[in-house]
């Protein structure tokens, strides 16, 4: 064939490619504009909620699903994109739930306040303990940044400072909170609220990616050597990574706060940390909005299987064993997440390969 005819074919290939990058844009924007329209939707799905998507508790469901999405996202961001295995980042989604609980018992900073105050512990903290944990590699890494979620759960649970109310958690303070925050009648602008958290957190998320910081996390997890051999400092790049993936975890963590009423003990135990890797895993781990996908499945399921099985007898009565027993399933059958299911994913495949 020659290069004239080769040409030619290619010219009518190619345009195949074009309606998925440009209707790719236009499937984002109507589901954000199906998702902002839902609390004003009577629309009931049997078996998949309550009630219509209207209603409380089922806008509860959602804003919680809202949340944890975000919180997987930050997470894949350290393990999907870098290559760090942390078992410590609900330590950074406890310390927003925490400061949110706090500065609003013991202070009339209000809102504002509450908001002001995470920012700074979420940019601090990290920063130190990040600073620390970097200075070693692979498992100890993970082994370190464990010591410190360790060391913050059994500074919660013992609460020596008499200011996290130990085990029971701490509630919040309504007092100081924006009206349009508080009370069942309210639960639409919460569910607002997560969701503006979980859009502005991804897009922050996928600019960084796409930045030149961003090129070298993907180098970092694929060859950290080779990425020292060119001239740069993987250690610089692995802080930013983990200190922009902790500050939007604490926002998280804020958000969590405002959504279930309080700041909660279970939330700096490690097995918090080990569903969030569940959630990345079962999305799609360093895909685009794989962890997205699988932080929204794993709530909703976490959440939802406790009441369809309450009429089930043996394991399948038990949430977790069906959780886990789907988990295993999609990892053995659909080892790329379920957003390799997605088209888009498909042809990015398509593309490299050619």
């Amino acid at each position: 064939m020659t290069g004239t005819n080769l040409d030619g074919l290619m010219t009518k290939v190619r345009p195949r490619t074009v309606p998925a990058r440009t209707t790719r844009p236009l499937v984002i924007i109507a589901v954000l504009v199906l998702a902002v329209s839902l609390p004003r939707l009577r629309i009931q799905i049997p078996l998949l909620f309550d009630g219509g998507f209207n209603s409380p508790g089922v806008l509860h469901l959602l804003s919680l699903m809202f949340v944890m999405a975000t919180v997987a996202i930050t997470y894949d961001l350290l393990f999907g994109y870098t290559g760090l295995l942390s078992f410590g980042h609900g330590l950074y989604v406890a310390l927003g739930m925490y400061t949110t609980a706090i500065v609003l018992a013991e202070t009339e900073l209000g809102l504002a306040g509450v908001l002001a105050w995470t920012v700074v512990a979420g940019l601090v903290l990290p920063l130190v303990l990040s600073a620390i944990c970097l200075r070693v590699g692979g498992i100890a890494f993970a082994m370190a940044t464990l010591a410190f979620a360790q060391a913050g759960a059994i500074f919660v649970v013992r609460d020596p400072m008499d200011f996290s109310g130990g085990e029971l958690g701490l509630a919040l303070t309504y007092d100081h909170l924006p009206a349009s925050l508080v009370g069942v009648v309210n639960a639409p602008n919460r569910y607002w609220m997560a969701l503006g958290l979980l859009v502005v957190t991804a897009a922050a998320l996928r600019w960084a990616l796409a930045s030149r910081p961003g090129k070298v996390w993907q180098a970092i997890r694929d060859n950290e050597n080779r990425v020292a051999v060119l001239g740069l400092r993987p250690y610089t790049y692995k802080l930013m990574a983990c200190v922009l993936a902790s500050f939007f975890a604490t926002l998280a963590g804020m958000a969590y706060a405002l959504i279930s009423g309080g700041a909660h003990a279970e939330v700096t135990d490690a097995t918090f940390t080990l569903g969030l890797l569940v959630m990345v895993v079962l999305g799609g781990s360093g895909r685009p909005y794989g962890a997205l996908i699988g932080g929204l499945v794993y709530t909703y399921l976490d959440h939802r299987l406790g009441e369809l099985s309450t009429g089930l007898g043996g394991p399948l009565s038990e949430p977790m064993f069906v959780l886990g027993t789907i988990f295993v399933v999609l990892v053995l059958f659909l080892p790329g997440g379920l957003a390799s299911l997605t088209v888009p994913a498909r042809l990015t495949r398509k593309k490299g390969a050619a």
